[in-house]
């Protein structure tokens, strides 16, 4: 009996077990932890006292009863990735069920009725993070017709790789938001001024700059650990020459895409998201965030074999190895040539911010648009590295002709200055959910115009990924866009509920880069008592506020700002004091909203607050007015536009007439860890500085100020 059949069967009876052939009880008890992986204590979240969450197995045909004791002081949930079942058993909070309070009890109930390699995490904050993740894994039945001799009876080790920070994650989100380039200081990847010049890049930057871009990266995080089953590295099995290995492989990284290299030879790829595909061979292959694979590999002689998985950016790995003896090593895979990727990048990016049409062209992970970062192509240029071209059904995936098709179309939109990623330009609280009939095939078009790579993840169905291989198109829930280009993938509606749809990077999830199917006319949820009341608390991950905060103690005067702000709405203040014969004070404080894809331009009302004891009340600005800038307390409105080479021109009306115009960048990278502001505005104040980054939140500072003088001292930021 097919999945299909299976599936409509269960959606037939949500309640019905008579087709299982016995009840697997897990019980999970989720506690507060601590974990050492980096040589200091860090909170962390076990199940069952370990990390990552324990392997559960199942059978097609069983049911799954799962007893959830949640011991901590906060709410969690538990989600089934990839799993078809009853929409209130898909276990995302305010969705599809409420959260499991603390110190309480929740049990998942619902059949199996699929086969594959899975894993399962929590949907709730950051948790996942943390240690909620783990590997699920459900076996075909003994005499199932789709059983392949010589891969389903193969000794079989689940895998699942994850990443480690020692920062609290949900700081972590608090500086992408901020654009803070600590994480590119640790991986070595500011690519500043100083390495442009080295790299003989200096145009590159130049250009970089002038089309408003920040640093090229390919991954958002600074990770100190990257671990395989709880491990950097560890030996699995007993296994000898010539034996064959099926690798059950799981990406729970929050953000990390790793690449997966054998030392033994060759990865034959039998499975894809927990489904069957035609054996496909190559030498290396790269899993996005959430993805599973199956993979065959062989032990050649009496060595053990290094199965290397590394994280995207190349700041680490983890490893295992399979086989007895002495060990051999996979070839380590070189830094990444960022400056390259740059130069490929502004080729890219049109002055508007918009992508080139050649993105039309591209999908299915066939050209790899960081290739040229990748030395190891040029010294290898026969490596075949899989893409989502090479993935064949083993059955046919055709859907059912005369059914109606609803076609939809989302652009993965994004701004890395601010990290708000959405679809169409419209993060998950900004966005109706998409009604979809029972019955009717869904086609959905997908374009990356971002300059990231998203692995868009569909919960509740498997889709097919339109490809060369027509009626044999390969089924997956995740399908990884890279930067320019458009995928299509189609799905039966068959299961009725609500779905989530989303970039499975926990980070541009969490900043609202999903949607919502919904069922028309289907029954309410028992789980949802109060559905305005969910909503409201789905919505609040995205429209969560960040706050930013810097100040200087300097040798003339104290000077700082601080910010609130979230995906389009920005409340900020400064300030500055000033000491000796320069005493004073002033502040600024402006409301403003990001308008546009890009969000260059922000208006805002404001007020403008001042006193200096200075001697120049009869000055003049550029414009012939006279000068307040010693003596105001004005309302003013104004519009802020980020201008080539990331400057903020700033346009302002006060509420006596008075015009300000004003020139400002912060953070030029000058070097590494060096960085430079500089200010100019018609109300002839200026300003230049240098900052050196000593620490995540403590830095070196010199400046002079026009009003205030030169001074120096210690910056604290936030």
């Amino acid at each position: 009996m097919n999945k299909l059949l299976w599936f409509l069967l269960i959606a037939c009876f949500p309640g019905s077990n008579v087709l299982a052939q016995k009840t697997v009880r897990y019980e999970l008890h989720i506690k507060d932890s601590l974990v050492n992986f980096t040589g200091v204590f860090k909170r962390a979240i076990a199940v069952n006292g370990q990390i990552p969450m324990p392997e559960l197995h199942f059978t097609q045909g069983d049911t799954a009863e799962i007893h959830v004791y949640n011991d901590m002081d906060e709410a969690t949930s538990l989600h089934w990735h990839g799993l078809f079942l009853p929409n209130r058993e898909d276990g995302v909070p305010y969705l599809t069920q409420m959260p499991i309070p603390p110190h309480s009890k929740h049990v998942y109930r619902f059949p199996v009725i699929q086969h594959g390699t899975h894993w399962y995490h929590s949907h709730s904050g950051m948790q996942e993070q943390i240690g909620m993740y783990g590997s699920m894994i459900l076996h075909k039945r003994d005499n199932d017709t789709t059983f392949r001799k010589g891969i389903d009876d193969l000794p079989t080790i689940p895998l699942i790789l994850s990443e480690w920070t020692n920062l609290n994650p949900n700081n972590v989100h608090r500086m992408l938001h901020n654009a803070s380039d600590w994480f590119a200081i640790k991986k070595g990847t500011t690519q500043s001024y100083a390495e442009a010049i080295r790299a003989g890049h200096l145009k590159t930057k130049l250009t970089n700059e002038w089309k408003r871009m920040l640093a090229m990266d390919v991954s958002d995080v600074y990770y100190d650990r990257f671990l395989i089953n709880g491990k950097s590295e560890s030996n699995p099995g007993n296994f000898k020459a010539g034996d064959k290995v099926r690798l059950r492989i799981s990406n729970g990284g929050a953000s990390t895409y790793f690449w997966l290299n054998y030392a033994g030879g060759k990865i034959t790829v039998v499975a894809n998201d927990g489904n069957d595909v035609e054996p496909v061979e190559v030498d290396r292959l790269i899993i996005a965030v959430s993805e599973t694979y199956d993979i065959v590999v062989t032990i050649p002689d009496n060595n053990a074999y290094q199965l290397l998985a590394t994280s995207e950016d190349r700041t680490g790995s983890a490893a295992v190895y399979l086989g007895n003896g002495p060990r051999k090593t996979a070839s380590p895979l070189p830094r990444l040539n960022y400056f390259e990727g740059m130069k490929m990048m502004n080729d890219m990016m049109q002055m508007n911010g918009e992508l080139n049409d050649m993105g039309m062209q591209m999908s299915l992970n066939t050209m790899d648009m960081n290739a040229v970062m990748y030395d190891e192509i040029n010294d290898t240029p026969e490596l075949v590295t899989l893409n989502y071209n090479m993935l064949r059904s083993t059955h046919s995936t055709r859907l059912r002709v005369n059914t109606p098709v609803k076609e939809l179309k989302f652009e993965l939109t994004g701004n890395m200055n601010r990290y708000v990623w959405s679809l169409n330009n419209k993060v998950v609280s900004e966005s109706d959910k998409i009604l979809i009939k029972k019955g009717e095939t869904v086609r959905i078009i997908l374009h990356n115009a971002s300059m990231m790579r998203h692995p868009m993840h569909l919960h509740g169905h498997d889709f097919r990924v339109l490809n060369d291989h027509g009626d044999y198109a390969p089924l997956k829930n995740v399908i990884d866009i890279m930067p320019m280009e458009t995928d299509t993938l189609e799905f039966r509606a068959n299961a009725e509920g609500d779905w989530f749809f989303h970039c499975h990077i926990l980070y541009h999830m969490m900043s609202g880069m999903g949607r919502v199917f919904t069922y028309e006319n289907q029954a309410a949820n028992p789980l949802i008592p109060d559905p305005r009341l969910a909503q409201r608390k789905l919505f609040s991950d995205d429209r969560k506020l960040r706050v930013m905060a810097r100040n200087d103690f300097a040798s003339n005067g104290n000077d700082g700002m601080l910010m609130v702000h979230n995906t389009r709405w920005s409340l900020g203040t400064e300030w500055r004091l000033g000491y000796n014969d320069m005493h004073g004070y002033e502040t600024e404080t402006h409301l403003g909203r990001y308008l546009g894809k890009m969000q260059w331009i922000m208006p805002f009302i404001g007020f403008d607050w001042r006193y200096r004891s200075m001697e120049h009340n009869e000055e003049k600005n550029l414009f012939g007015q006279r000068s307040s800038k010693n003596n105001r307390a004005q309302l003013s409105a104004g519009i802020q536009y980020t201008l080539p080479m990331l400057f903020q021109f700033k346009t302002e009306v006060y509420a006596n007439g008075n015009l300000r115009l004003q020139l400002m960048r912060e953070d030029i990278p000058v070097s590494k860890r060096l960085r430079m502001s500089m200010m100019v505005n018609s109300d002839k104040e200026y300003m230049g500085g240098l900052r050196y980054i000593a620490g995540k939140n403590i830095g070196i500072s010199a400046h002079y100020d026009s009003d205030m003088g030169f001074g120096a001292g210690l910056t604290v930021s936030y």
